[in-house]
């Protein structure tokens, strides 16, 4: 699609998903640049356009004592520094109309939570910047009722817009992936992405702590490319377990490169090639 190509320049690949990954939550600077160094490396062997994505701040968490972040300004530098280091596109989600234009001044792609994909003014306050909005779709709504959200930022002079899949709530403390939203949200006319990691969270333990599925990542990834996703977004980290947000439904690091290979091979026998 056009806006793929304005976002990767050179790394685009029309022929090839595009790939969104990165650890959860900013921790610390060594963190970022290590997971971006291999990543980046992986998706430079594979052709495989790359988007660095960190959260600056984690608004959204079971527990009054979770980890939230660094520090907003501090967390943004440290998202733009790995683009800058790594020739990346970068992003990161916000979390009020407030924010965007903060958020705007250091990321390329401001992604919007699913929680928040029917606020008009965080939708158009992302579309104001003029910045690339990544729509998570709400684990509440079909991927039919998405395009109220595509009209809202078009509407807002904006058209770059995305949307992700991330799963639709089953239950109190589990998600399902209805595979139909891929071409259905597609159908609008936008690239849609598929989150991998969010869709296996088991939300609302009683532990506070919010569960997961990870042995499943591979599976819903090869799902959704045989499905027609354009794009996938993978949250990783080298050890899961330590991680300050969302371990238990993050890839350890180590195990990406063998599964983007085996994207890569699904991918393109599924996809007819772009002349």
């Amino acid at each position: 699609m056009k806006i793929l190509k304005t976002l990767f320049k050179e790394q685009y690949n029309p022929d090839n998903f595009f790939l969104i990954a990165g650890p959860c939550v900013v921790e610390d600077e060594a963190l970022l640049m290590t997971v971006a160094e291999k990543v980046s490396g992986i998706c430079k062997r594979l052709n495989i356009p790359y988007v660095f994505k960190a959260s600056y701040r984690k608004a959204n968490r079971t527990s009054i004592n979770s980890f939230t972040g660094v520090g907003d300004v501090e967390g943004l530098e440290l998202v733009q520094k790995v683009g800058q280091h790594f020739n990346v596109p970068t992003t990161s989600d916000i979390h009020s109309a407030a924010e965007a234009a903060m958020a705007a001044a250091y990321v390329d792609i401001l992604q919007i939570p699913a929680f928040l994909c029917r606020q008009t003014d965080i939708l158009i306050a992302a579309a104001d910047t003029g910045k690339f909005v990544n729509v998570k779709k709400g684990q509440f709504l079909s991927g039919e009722s998405m395009k109220f959200a595509v009209e809202k930022i078009e509407q807002a002079g904006n058209k770059h817009i995305m949307l992700t899949e991330r799963g639709t709530t089953f239950g109190y403390q589990d998600l399902v992936v209805d595979y139909r939203n891929i071409p259905t949200m597609r159908s609008f006319g936008v690239p849609v992405i598929m989150d991998c990691t969010h869709s296996l969270q088991q939300p609302n333990q009683t532990s506070g702590v919010t569960g997961g599925n990870p042995q499943m990542i591979g599976t819903i990834a090869k799902a959704a490319i045989a499905a027609g996703a354009d794009g996938l977004f993978i949250e990783t980290h080298p050890e899961p377990s330590k991680a300050k947000s969302d371990g238990a439904n993050m890839l350890r690091l180590d195990l990406l490169e063998e599964l983007l290979e085996d994207l890569v091979k699904i991918r393109q026998a599924v996809h007819k090639p772009q002349h």
